[in-house]
Parts: C-alpha cells; structure tokens; sequence
C-alpha cells in the first residue's frame, strides 16, 4: 500500500517542486521592449512588416472559419445535435475541437502545397516575402473555387460593380471569399435538412401513438430521444456523417 502511494505522490511533488528547481539553476531569460527612431528606411519596412504580422495572428481564427471547410464541417455537426435533440451532448468543445481537427485534415493538400510553393523557396532566399505570399494564395484559391458556385461568384461580381472575368485567376479574393462562404453555408444547411428527416420521421411517429393511447400529457421528447439515439447508434451515423462531410469536401 505505502508503495502504490509513493507512486502517485511522488510524480505530484516532481510537477509542484521541479519549475522552481530549474529556475533557480538556470533563470528564465527576460523580454523588453524598446522604441527609438527610425535611422533608414529599412527600419521603417521590418517596423510595418511586424505590425502586419500581428494583424495577421490576430485574424488567424477569422481566416481559418472562412476560407477553410470549418463553416461547413461545424454547422453540420450542430445540426446533427440539434436533430437528434440532446441539447448539450456533444458539448460545445467537442464540436469545435472535432470541426478543428477535421478541418486539419481536409485542407492538408492545400496546406502542403502552400509550404512546398511558398515557404520552402522563401525560406531559402529564393523568392521575396510579397511573393511568397502572392503563391501562396494560389492552392486556397484553388481549393474555394472547387468548392463555389458560379452564381455565388457572379453575385458578387455584380455588387462590386466589376466586368465579367475571363477565366476563374481573373477573381479577387474578395470575391473568392464571400462566394465560398455563402456556398458553404447553403451545402451545410442541405446536408442539415437531410439529416433532420428520419429524426422528424420518429418524432412523428411518436408523437401519433402517445395522441392515440391518449397520453397527451407526456411530452414526446422524452419518449423520441431513446429511439433516435439508438437509431443513431445502429446506422453508424458519425461515421457516416464523417465519411460524407470528408468526401465531399476533398
């Protein structure tokens, strides 16, 4: 008994002491920050350039939602709990966490590309960092327009007031972006209306017996959401859900 306590004691007093151990051995390095004035041009540009760069982390979760598979992955996924009428079961986290991961997984061509075209010659001084970037736009782009319907593009081609682009390069992003995005959400919410029929199948029918034996006093929920989730159960429905949102997708 004394030895299985020493083993869990012992790995808490390690996490508790250790930080301070090794701080005192060898001190955490310090950050300060200084301003001065600008003695070239240069500095001037790498001043801009890190200002830029934190614009960028800051829009980070707004680029991930809206020019990734994100917005559609996440809207099925609340529909699916929704549907099923389990309130809060998936959480909140574990929706997002899953549309992130699977988000990951989707766009990791896209990613690979980016980091082979863009990165890669950037890192080894082969290109400029505006034209890296300017490559790296060139694998998302190709990606949302697989993914976007003519009539979306056409749409807001007509509100900026723009001509009639030759080919599909010809687009800018910010056209690109708002068409991907609306067609995302009009797939997600066709894939969510599929997935509320059988459920509204057995709420239906639920509903019909428990009015005919005269138990109009039981809500039907209550009786509903034991069969729809087994139903659920039985079909295999995240993964089916998965395998049609992936598919899809790529």
């Amino acid at each position: 008994m004394m030895k299985r306590k020493l083993f869990f004691i012992i790995p808490i007093v390690v996490f508790i002491f250790l930080p301070g151990m090794l701080y005192a051995q060898s001190p955490l390095p310090g950050v300060s920050l200084s301003f001065g004035q600008a003695k070239s041009p240069d500095d001037i540009a790498v001043t801009i350039q890190i200002m830029v760069l934190l614009t960028v982390l800051t829009l980070a979760p707004s680029i991930l939602m809206m020019m990734t598979s994100f917005t559609r992955v996440v809207v099925v996924l609340h529909f699916v709990r929704q549907a099923m009428g389990t309130q809060g079961t998936p959480p909140n986290q574990v929706i997002v966490g899953l549309s992130l991961f699977l988000t990951m997984f989707i766009m990791q061509k896209p990613a690979m590309e980016i980091y082979n075209r863009a990165w890669v010659p950037y890192k080894n001084e082969q290109c400029t960092i505006q034209e890296a970037f300017s490559i790296s736009q060139q694998p998302l782009r190709e990606f949302m327009l697989r993914q976007t319907r003519e009539k979306d593009l056409a749409l807001f081609v007509k509100i900026a007031g723009l001509d009639k682009p030759a080919t599909s390069d010809d687009l800018p992003l910010n056209i690109v972006i708002p068409g991907f995005i609306i067609s995302e959400l009009r797939i997600a919410f066709q894939i969510g209306f599929m997935v509320y029929l059988p459920f509204l199948i057995i709420d239906l029918v639920v509903a019909s017996v428990l009015m005919s034996m005269g138990m109009m006093m039981l809500p039907p929920i209550m009786i509903s959401l034991p069969f729809k989730v087994l139903m659920f159960v039985l079909v295999d429905g995240w993964y089916l859900i998965i395998e049609s949102l992936v598919k899809g997708i790529r």
